[in-house]
């Protein structure tokens, strides 16, 4: 957790009304809904939870945030055969198949959902390395009990063994299966269950795969989206913040978060993901609006940060409900209409939304 005390913001409408969209969409198993209103997205995903159980947790709900990590071990335990077949068959030189290997979501219950006639990818490996640095952020140095510790050792070796696989991308997408920002999360990860288990072989294996991603997604002294994939990805942000794959001083960093603003800032003020996005024609993202928000404000770009920050605002909805994008200057507006047919409108209110917002006005008042 950051060194300033956590706290519930006060005077900030959106950010109230953040902590009840969170609050209501939390089940009472623990795990965190996408986005009650869009049902697609009625599963629990380890990113968008691990997000939102910081944001809780920087605003002075750890309850909240336990009972999301109590969630994410059971079910990650109940998939115990299926991560340790994975890891074996790695460890074999075998690469397993794709439905072979454990969800980057669940059913709010913790289970494996039913692909039903649309099935989609669920192989990532961001959300489990997103998932350990969330948990080490809740524990804040404090111990790990011995199913804790046991479960934070299952998901270190999974990345270990994993991470090299071609996978889904965070935005459920392959494109080639390497991606900078899943090894970014993997880094962070592996770091993270070395604090905790004092464990120096993952730290070791964090700095592999570092190493890794500096040289296979290196362009002219940036860093770029994969190594088949020369454009940038607002999903890059977190190579700085929070993920700290590189010290924000580093030139390669300082060039990726200005190509990021100078290829995906829109017109509006907002981020697209990234060049030729077509998902609901590709509009302006604010969870990474908000991220970006995150960066600038850790960085002492403080009006930058409150500039980012506002129009996120402007996006909300009369009743405060974040969307997940807003599509009025979208990059291919043909695209619109038939994602809207296909799934109905945008996702609002997205969680991942309010809790990005959140993180980055704590990151603000700090």
């Amino acid at each position: 957790m950051d060194a300033v005390a956590a706290s519930r913001p006060t005077g900030d409408p959106l950010a109230l009304r953040s902590l009840d969209v969170l609050k209501a969409g939390q089940a009472a198993s623990g795990a965190f809904i996408a986005s009650p209103a869009f049902p697609v997205y009625h599963y629990a995903w380890l990113r968008d939870g691990a997000f939102c159980a910081h944001a809780l947790e920087l605003s002075g709900d750890s309850s909240a945030a336990a009972a999301f990590h109590r969630w994410a071990q059971r079910s990650i335990e109940c998939q115990r055969p299926r991560v340790e077949a994975a890891i074996d068959a790695v460890a074999a030189g075998a690469t397993p198949p794709f439905d072979a290997m454990p969800p980057a979501r669940y059913t709010l219950d913790g289970l494996l959902e039913d692909n039903g006639d649309e099935p989609w990818p669920n192989f990532q490996l961001d959300g489990y390395g997103i998932w350990l640095w969330s948990f080490a952020q809740h524990l804040d140095g404090a111990g790990l009990d011995a199913d804790a510790r046991d479960t934070v050792e299952l998901v270190a070796r999974y990345l270990r063994a994993s991470w090299r696989l071609p996978c889904f991308s965070c935005w459920e997408e392959y494109d080639g299966g390497e991606h900078a920002s899943t090894h970014a999360a993997t880094i962070a990860g592996l770091r993270a269950a070395s604090r905790l288990l004092g464990s120096e072989e993952h730290a070791l294996e964090a700095e592999v795969v570092r190493q890794a991603l500096l040289a296979r997604c290196a362009l002219d002294g940036r860093l770029k989206r994969g190594p088949a994939d020369d454009r940038v990805d607002g999903s890059l942000l977190w190579l700085a913040t929070p993920f700290d794959v590189l010290p924000p001083d580093d030139p390669r960093l300082r060039s990726t978060i200005q190509a990021v603003v100078d290829d995906l800032a829109g017109p509006t003020g907002g981020l697209y993901r990234y060049l030729g996005d077509t998902y609901y024609g590709g509009g302006q993202w604010l969870l990474l609006t908000s991220s970006l928000a995150w960066h600038w404000a850790r960085v002492g770009e403080r009006d930058r940060a409150r500039a980012a920050q506002e129009w996120v605002r402007t996006q909300a909805r009369d009743n405060g409900d974040l969307p997940e994008q807003v599509t009025g200057a979208a990059q291919s507006p043909d695209m619109t209409e038939p994602w809207r047919r296909r799934w109905g409108p945008v996702a609002t209110p997205l969680l991942w939304s309010h809790a990005m917002y959140l993180i980055a006005e704590h990151a603000l008042r700090a």
